[in-house]
C-alpha cells in the first residue's frame, strides 16, 4: 500500500448537492466557500474586482437568470479535509446532467425547503441516489422564514422517501424567532447572531446548554418548554443513529438551518466532514463479463468522464472533459489507455475549476474531479486507466421528449453554427439526431424546453450565431434494437439515428408509441439508453 496515496484518499470528501429549484442549493454552496475561506464575502469571488455573483454559477445565463443550469465542480480545503463539491442544476429540464454528476459523488446533500417539504424533483433525484446506494444527508433550509412544523417535515421525509430519519440537531425557534439549534449528540445549544446583511459573513455563535438561565433571555419560557418536549419525544420515539446505516443508505441525518443567515451552517459542515465517506471501491465491468471492484488505493490510476463542457473560458474556446478519479494517483502528463478508442493518450493539460477559472494541476487523488482538454477524443461515460481490462458502469441517457429544428438566421454564420452545435451536443444536454434515410433533416432533441433556450442563448453568446427554432410535433421517443429493416413505421413517426448511430423512433403521442410497440413485436424498445 502507498501510505501517501492512502492518506490523501482518506482526506477526500466528494459530494453532490441536490434539491428542487429555489430550495437554496446554490446558496448553501456559497456558504461552504465562505466558511472554508475560499471567498471573503458570500456571493463575491475572491479577486473578482467587486463582481457580485454566485461562485458556482459561472455561465453568463446563470448569472442573468439567477439559476443553476449546468453542473459545476470545485475543489478546496475545509478544516482537515479536501472538498470536491459538485453543484447540480435543480431544474428538471437538466435532470440528466444532474444524474451523471451524482454518479461521480460518494455522498449527497439533499436540500429541503422548510415551507414546501419534499417536492417532485427532490423525489426523483432521491430515487437516483437510492438506486446507487449513495448516503444522503438532509439539510432543511429556510428555517428563518415561515415554514412547516419540524416534526411534520421529518414525518414527510420518512413516508414519501421511505427512509429512516435522525434529527442530528433541532431548531430553537422558527421563522423570525429562529435563533439556534440544539446538538442532540453533544447535548448543547448553539445560538447565532448575524454579523452582516444577507449572511455575507460568518455568523457569531454562542454555545450553552438547555439548563443555562441565560437561555430564557433568548427564547422565553414557552419556547424553551416546547423545545424540551420535542427533544424528549425524539429521544423516546425517534430513530437511533448508526453510521453504518447511514453509509448503506438506510437512514438520513437531518439538520435544520438557514443558509441565507448562516444560522446552523457551520455545525452542519463540521458534522458532514466526519459523516461523509472518503472514496470507496467502485464496481466496474470486466472484459469477461464479470463485475470487478476497483480499489482506490490498490488499483493503478483509473477514471471516467461524467461531464463535458465547452467554452468555460471564452478566451480558450475549447472543450473540457471532467473526469472522476476512481483509483491511483494522477500526475500531469500521465499516459493512459482510452478504453473505448483502444489507444493511448497523454493527459497533458489538467485543470481544477473555481467559478470558471482554471488552475493547472500537477497531481490529484481518488475522489478528485479533474478537467482535461478534450480535443474531440472524449465522450461522456469513457473509461481511462493505466492497466485497462475493465470499464466503469455506463451512464444512461434519458428519453428525449421535445424536438425541434435549429438553423442560423444568417447563412454566412453556418461554419460557426456547425462548430457550436458540435460542441454543445457533445455536452449531452441536447442530442443531435441524424436522418436514418436520405432526404430527412437533422433534428435536435432534449428532455425539457429550457435546454433549447440555453442552446440558442449559448450559440449567440459564445459563437455569435443568432438562430431560429422550429418546434416539431413529436412528444416522445424510443431507442429500438433488432433488424431495423423490419420496422413497421406508423404514419406520423420518424426513424432517426443518435450520436452513437443507434436507431431511435420519434412519435407524436404515447398512443402512437404503444401502437408501434405492439406492431413490432420482433423489435425491442427502450426508453433509457444504456450505452
Amino acid at each position: 500500500m502507498n501510505p501517501d496515496l492512502a492518506k490523501q484518499t482518506a482526506k477526500r470528501r466528494t459530494f453532490a448537492i441536490i434539491s428542487h429549484p429555489d430550495a437554496g442549493k446554490t446558496t448553501l454552496t456559497e456558504k461552504l466557500l465562505l466558511y472554508s475561506g475560499m471567498i471573503h464575502t458570500a456571493g463575491m469571488v475572491r479577486g473578482s474586482k467587486g463582481r457580485k455573483m454566485a461562485a458556482s454559477d459561472w455561465m453568463s445565463m446563470e448569472q442573468e437568470r439567477g439559476i443553476s443550469i449546468t453542473a459545476s465542480a470545485m475543489q478546496f480545503a475545509y478544516k482537515d479535509v479536501v472538498i470536491n463539491i459538485l453543484d447540480t442544476p435543480g431544474h428538471q429540464d437538466f435532470s440528466e446532467d444532474t444524474y451523471r454528476t451524482i454518479t461521480a459523488a460518494d455522498c449527497v446533500i439533499m436540500v429541503i425547503d422548510a415551507a414546501k417539504g419534499v417536492e417532485k424533483q427532490t423525489r426523483k433525484l432521491f430515487e437516483v441516489c437510492r438506486q446507487r446506494r449513495i448516503p444522503i444527508l438532509t439539510f432543511i433550509n429556510k428555517m428563518d422564514m415561515p415554514g412547516r412544523d419540524p416534526l411534520d417535515l421529518m414525518d414527510e421525509l420518512e413516508n414519501l422517501l421511505q427512509i429512516h430519519t435522525f434529527a442530528y440537531n433541532w431548531p430553537i425557534g422558527a421563522g423570525r424567532d429562529f435563533c439556534g439549534v440544539y446538538d442532540r449528540l453533544e447535548k448543547k445549544c448553539l445560538f447565532f447572531t448575524k454579523t452582516a446583511t444577507g449572511g455575507a459573513e460568518k455568523a457569531d455563535v454562542e454555545v450553552t446548554t438547555l439548563d443555562d438561565p441565560k437561555i430564557l433571555e433568548k427564547i422565553g419560557p414557552a419556547e424553551l418548554e416546547k423545545t424540551k418536549e420535542e427533544l424528549s419525544l425524539l429521544d423516546v420515539a425517534g430513530n437511533a443513529f448508526n453510521v453504518q446505516d447511514f453509509l448503506e443508505g438506510h437512514v438520513t441525518p437531518v439538520f435544520f438551518a438557514s443558509a441565507l443567515t448562516n444560522f446552523g451552517v457551520e455545525p452542519f459542515f463540521d458534522a458532514f466532514i466526519h459523516l461523509a465517506p472518503p472514496p470507496q471501491a467502485r464496481i466496474a465491468d470486466g472484459l469477461t463479463g464479470k463485475e470487478v471492484p476497483i480499489d482506490p488505493i490498490e488499483t493503478p490510476f483509473s477514471a471516467y468522464i461524467f461531464k463535458i463542457q465547452s467554452n468555460m473560458d471564452k478566451r480558450h474556446r475549447d472543450s473540457l472533459a471532467f473526469m472522476r478519479i476512481c483509483s491511483g494517483k494522477f500526475e500531469r502528463d500521465l499516459i493512459v489507455k482510452h478504453h473505448r478508442l483502444g489507444k493511448e493518450i497523454r493527459l497533458s493539460r489538467p485543470h481544477s475549476m473555481f467559478s470558471g477559472e482554471r488552475t493547472t494541476l500537477d497531481e490529484a487523488y481518488p475522489g478528485d474531479v479533474v478537467g482535461v482538454i478534450n480535443p474531440g477524443v472524449f465522450a461522456i461515460g469513457d473509461t481511462i486507466s493505466i492497466k485497462g481490462g475493465f470499464n466503469f458502469k455506463p451512464l444512461p441517457r434519458f428519453q428525449p421528449e421535445i424536438f425541434a429544428k435549429i438553423s442560423p438566421k444568417d447563412v454566412g454564420k453556418r461554419k460557426a453554427f456547425d462548430k457550436g452545435v458540435k460542441q454543445l451536443t457533445g455536452e449531452g444536454a441536447i442530442q443531435m439526431l441524424r436522418p436514418y434515410h436520405e432526404g430527412d433533416d437533422v433534428i435536435y432533441a432534449g428532455v425539457g424546453q429550457l435546454q433549447f433556450e440555453v442552446m440558442q442563448y449559448r450559440l449567440q453568446d459564445e459563437y455569435g450565431v443568432e438562430t431560429q427554432l422550429t418546434s416539431l410535433p413529436y412528444t416522445c421517443s424510443s431507442w429500438i434494437e433488432g433488424d431495423v429493416k423490419l420496422f413497421q413505421k406508423s404514419y406520423n413517426s420518424i426513424l432517426m439515428k443518435d450520436a452513437n448511430d443507434k436507431p431511435m423512433v420519434l412519435f407524436v403521442s404515447q398512443w402512437e408509441k404503444q401502437y408501434s410497440i405492439k406492431q413490432n413485436a420482433n423489435l425491442k424498445f427502450f426508453d433509457l439508453d444504456q450505452p
